[in-house]
């Protein structure tokens, strides 16, 4: 089979290379999936680089979300068992956390469904209990982890306030849903979410950026609202003022989505149950921008490394180069 490997650390596009590979043999425990698609992530480059909390033996496969084929055709999403990740033809998971992909998705929106989805409903219901009439700001609210979040922010009842950068991205969270929209390259993000609340900020703020995006969080959020700390695409992690959060009356909330797998997995299982009712009413359905043939993996994980894409970029093992299925 056509799988990419990673043999030493770098960034995606010098360091993935397509080969020919052995099919995987699960272990025990483990299924063999045919992948239908694969959804691209950004821990996919922190893996190529070496810097991702989980680090695989090389040669590896990244690829950490797909949907795929049991051997017996059901349709299932599932978080591939590093070292034999997605991007391939087939990939290796463990079978209990194997999960049905629901019926009115296709392949590419059905991959995108899981960790992203899973981390904003865990990040918005479990860890800050947002509730209908709220206002929620979502940081890069255009990008694959922040358009989940206002996709699941609206179906909740809450007020969204979406943050971007640039024009394009911006015409994107608008379609998302969004009920404001702040251009950070050409707004003051501070002024405009205070403009919007009557000068109350957010309650609720989804950050997977860090950096300048955490400290404009806690500027603009409201008396006893909830910060919810996702991740750091801008590759900076933020040293909190904790002095401020005792000012204001604010709550910082860490989200590993990861450790529920280990600490409460019947969550997982339940939290896909909502998501599959929520895009069974078409509440939800995941942005996929992009869908690229196997061939054209490395280039796509790069684009999303550097943050020029929007929503959801699928690599489809069986699309050709040319966009036919």
């Amino acid at each position: 089979m056509q799988a990419w490997q990673v043999h030493e650390n770098g960034e995606p596009s010098e360091v993935m290379r397509l080969e020919d590979v052995g099919t995987p043999t699960p272990g025990d425990g483990q299924v063999l999936l045919k992948v239908r698609a694969a959804n691209i992530n950004f821990p996919d480059a922190l893996l190529c680089r070496g810097q991702y909390q989980v680090r695989p033996p090389l040669p590896f496969t990244p690829g950490v979300e797909i949907c795929g084929e049991t051997e017996d055709g059901r349709r299932v999403i599932a978080n591939p068992a590093l070292p034999y990740g997605g991007f391939a033809e087939y990939a290796v998971a463990d079978a209990a956390a194997v999960l049905p992909a629901p019926e009115t998705l296709d392949d590419a929106e059905a991959a995108a469904l899981h960790i992203g989805y899973q981390t904003g409903w865990f990040g918005l219901h479990r860890r800050a209990g947002l509730e209908a009439g709220e206002t929620l700001l979502v940081h890069a609210a255009a990008g694959g982890v922040g358009s989940a979040a206002v996709q699941l922010g609206k179906a909740a009842g809450a007020r969204v306030i979406g943050v971007v950068g640039g024009a394009e991205k911006a015409a994107v969270a608008r379609e998302l849903g969004c009920d404001v929209v702040v251009d950070r390259r050409a707004e003051d993000v501070i002024g405009a979410v205070k403009e919007a609340t009557g000068g109350r900020g957010a309650d609720v703020i989804y950050d997977p950026v860090g950096g300048q995006a955490y400290a404009q969080s806690a500027k603009a959020v409201a008396f006893e609202g909830r910060i919810v700390v996702v991740g750091f695409a801008s590759g900076a992690i933020p040293s909190p003022a904790l002095n401020h959060a005792l000012v204001k009356n604010y709550s910082i909330l860490g989200l590993h989505w990861g450790l529920y797998n280990t600490k409460n997995p019947k969550l997982i299982q339940h939290c896909h149950e909502q998501l599959t009712e929520l895009a069974s009413r078409r509440a939800i359905k995941p942005l996929v921008s992009e869908r690229v043939a196997l061939g054209g993996a490395a280039a796509a994980v790069q684009r999303v490394a550097d943050g020029v894409t929007t929503g959801r970029v699928a690599v489809l093992p069986g699309l050709t180069e040319g966009g036919a299925a």
